[in-house]
């Protein structure tokens, strides 16, 4: 995968926005929830979408990630959240496309700014 020196998150919210979020596993159900203090179940209902027979996605709001605090820039679960949010935008699909960094040069201010 490639290593992005030198990236710092400038909290755009560009990785947070959008129709839908990242799948959740179940783990990451349950630590969510935990660190909500809400039983799995109200977290579920509360929180989440369910997208075809399996996936489990955090829902949106305003076009955002439930949980990401537009006033603030900053996600409210941060501790806890999604590895999938943790890897971003070091992404598997970085190593496989090339191109897709460029791509992501229009998406993501932290890379934008790297002058990669």
């Amino acid at each position: 995968m490639l290593k992005l020196e030198g990236f710092t998150c400038q909290r755009c919210g560009a990785c947070c926005q959008g129709e839908s979020t990242v799948s959740l596993t179940q783990e990451e159900i349950l630590r969510i929830a935990q660190f909500l203090n809400l039983p799995e179940e109200v977290f579920r209902e509360k929180y989440t979408v369910k997208v075809g027979k399996y996936r489990v996605e955090m829902k949106t709001k305003d076009g955002y990630c439930i949980f990401f605090d537009k006033k603030e820039k900053l996600c409210t679960i941060h501790p806890v959240k999604p590895k999938k949010c943790k890897e971003w935008p070091l992404i598997e699909a970085l190593s496989k496309d090339p191109s897709t960094l460029e791509t992501l040069k229009n998406y993501c201010m932290g890379i934008k700014i790297l002058q990669i």
